[in-house]
C-alpha cells in the first residue's frame, strides 16, 4: 500500500509539473512563434502564414545575431583558457586556499549584472575604443560566467581520484603543465563540456549586463530583442523570437549531446 501511495503521489506531481511547464513555457513560446508567421496577428492564423517577418528580422538585425554568436564562443574561449587551470590550481594545493579562491570567483553570480556593468563602465568608460568595443561586452560576460565554468570544473575534480594518475604521471618525472594536459583533462571533460553549455547558454541569453555595455554599434541578440519588442509591431518582435530559438537551440543541443557522450564514455 505504501508503495502505491508513493507511485500516486509521484505521478500526481510529475502530471502538476509538465502542466505547469505546459501553461507557462511552451504555450506562451508556441503562440510566441506563431505570431511572427502570422500576417496579422490581431486576425489570427486565418488571415494566413508568411515568412516576411522572419525576413525583416534577419534584415534588421542579422548583426546582432552573428555578434551575440561571436561574443559567446569568445567567452567561452576566455572562461576555457583562464576557469580551467584556475580551478585545477587551488584543488591541486588543496587547503583553506581552494574555498577561499572559489568565494572570491563566486562573487559575479552574487552581485547584480547591472553593478558588475556599472563598475567595469566607471573603470573602464574612458578608454573610448575599449569601450566602444565588442571585447568590452565580451570582458563582462567572462567575469559573469567564469564561476559557472569554475564550480564545474572543480566539482568534477573533487568528483574523480585524479591524484593517483597525476601522481604516477609525476614519478617518470613529468612537469605540473604536461601532467594538467594529458592526464588530468581528459579526465574532466564531463565536466568542462558541462561549464561549457552553461557558459554559452548564459552568453547569449545575457540581457542585463548586455544591456549596460552595449553601444548603437555593439549590440547583442537579446538586446536587438529588447529594442524589437519595445518599438516595432508584434508579428516583427515574434519573429525575432523564432529566429533566436532557430539559432540558440541547435547549438544548444550539439553543446548537451557533447557533454552526454563524454560523460558516458567516462562512465564506461
Amino acid at each position: 500500500m505504501l508503495l502505491r501511495s508513493d507511485f500516486r503521489w509521484s505521478t500526481a506531481a510529475g502530471v502538476l509539473v509538465t502542466a505547469l511547464l505546459v501553461l507557462f513555457l511552451v504555450l506562451p513560446m508556441t503562440l510566441s512563434i506563431s505570431a511572427g508567421l502570422s500576417v496579422n496577428y490581431a486576425r489570427g492564423l486565418g488571415a494566413g502564414l508568411t515568412l516576411r517577418w522572419v525576413g525583416e528580422v534577419w534584415v534588421l538585425y542579422a548583426d546582432t545575431m552573428v555578434r551575440s554568436l561571436l561574443v559567446a564562443v569568445a567567452t567561452l574561449a576566455g572562461t576555457l583558457v583562464i576557469g580551467v587551470p584556475a580551478s585545477y590550481a587551488p584543488v591541486r594545493r588543496g587547503g583553506q586556499l581552494s574555498r577561499i579562491v572559489e568565494e572570491i570567483v563566486s562573487l559575479p553570480v552574487a552581485i547584480p549584472g547591472p553593478a558588475l556593468a556599472l563598475g567595469l563602465i566607471i573603470t573602464y568608460g574612458g578608454y573610448g575604443a575599449f569601450r566602444q568595443s565588442t571585447v568590452f561586452i565580451i570582458v563582462g560576460h567572462v567575469l559573469f560566467t567564469l564561476p559557472f565554468m569554475m564550480r564545474s570544473v572543480i566539482a568534477m575534480l573533487e568528483t574523480i581520484d585524479w591524484r593517483t594518475s597525476d601522481d604516477s604521471a609525476a614519478s617518470p618525472g613529468a612537469g605540473v603543465w604536461r601532467r594538467f594536459f594529458d592526464v588530468v583533462l581528459p579526465n574532466i571533460r564531463p565536466g568542462v563540456l558541462a561549464g561549457a553549455l552553461a557558459v554559452v547558454t548564459l552568453s547569449i541569453g545575457e540581457f542585463n549586463l548586455s544591456w549596460m555595455l552595449h553601444t548603437p554599434m555593439t549590440k547583442t541578440l537579446p538586446v536587438g530583442l529588447a529594442d524589437a519588442y519595445a518599438s516595432m509591431r508584434l508579428e516583427l518582435a515574434s519573429a525575432y523570437t523564432l529566429v533566436f530559438l532557430l539559432l540558440i537551440v541547435p547549438i544548444l543541443l550539439t553543446l548537451q549531446f557533447g557533454a552526454n557522450f563524454s560523460e558516458r564514455r567516462f562512465t564506461s
